[in-house]
């Protein structure tokens, strides 16, 4: 099944070329359950066969997942903080909350941002806190682009080095995945560190 859907992928990005990267990882990076693993490496496995330009590749994944993420900002900036300020209190989430969501985000969005983009899970969904907590947008779209680029990156390379191969690519994605998770952890604590460090011992 999965290597159906690769083949037909394969051939749908081979159709739409560039856009079609574009279109598809729209989807993988809002809310539509559309995994960037069966996109992105269909894209590298073309770039080896000299078919694709692997810069170009990287480029349209990486816009299509910021283009996705920043649609998802726009519906919970634009909708979910209305509707947390008119009904949260029935939720449990209280006005006092919502501010100091709109606090940490300020402070540190931008790390959430980047770190939220390579975690498994969570990158598809961790731009609608930073549009309900209104998180500065230009600061948004730069973590996220920094780190979907990253993750489509490590994609276009599993399809480059192991071409069709699904069982290859979903092996070593695994190892690459948890590696990306230790990094995340080690980047977590250490900014957290330097943050102790300059507030003095305080808290957010």
């Amino acid at each position: 099944m999965f290597h159906e859907i690769v083949a037909w992928l394969t051939q749908t990005i081979g159709h739409w070329g560039y856009p079609g990267i574009v279109a598809l990882m729209f989807l993988e990076s809002s809310f539509f359950p559309f995994p960037s693993e069966v996109v992105i490496p269909p894209a590298g496995y073309l770039v080896a066969a000299g078919e694709m330009s692997m810069s170009m590749v990287l480029l349209a994944g990486t816009l299509g997942s910021l283009l996705g993420a920043v649609f998802n900002y726009w519906l919970a900036l634009k909708l979910g903080r209305p509707f947390l300020e008119r009904y949260g209190r029935y939720l449990l989430i209280s006005a006092h909350s919502l501010e100091k969501a709109d606090r940490f985000f300020h402070r540190h969005g931008h790390i959430s941002m980047f770190i939220g983009r390579l975690l498994p899970g969570i990158r598809q969904y961790i731009s609608l806190p930073a549009g309900i907590a209104r998180m500065s947008l230009w600061r948004f779209c730069l973590a996220t682009a920094l780190g979907a680029g990253i993750w489509v990156t490590v994609l276009a390379l599993a399809g480059y080095w192991f071409g069709q191969n699904e069982e290859l690519i979903g092996r070593h994605l695994h190892w690459v995945t948890a590696a990306l998770v230790l990094f995340c952890l080690v980047l977590g604590w250490a900014y957290w560190l330097r943050w102790r460090r300059a507030s003095g011992g305080t808290r957010t």
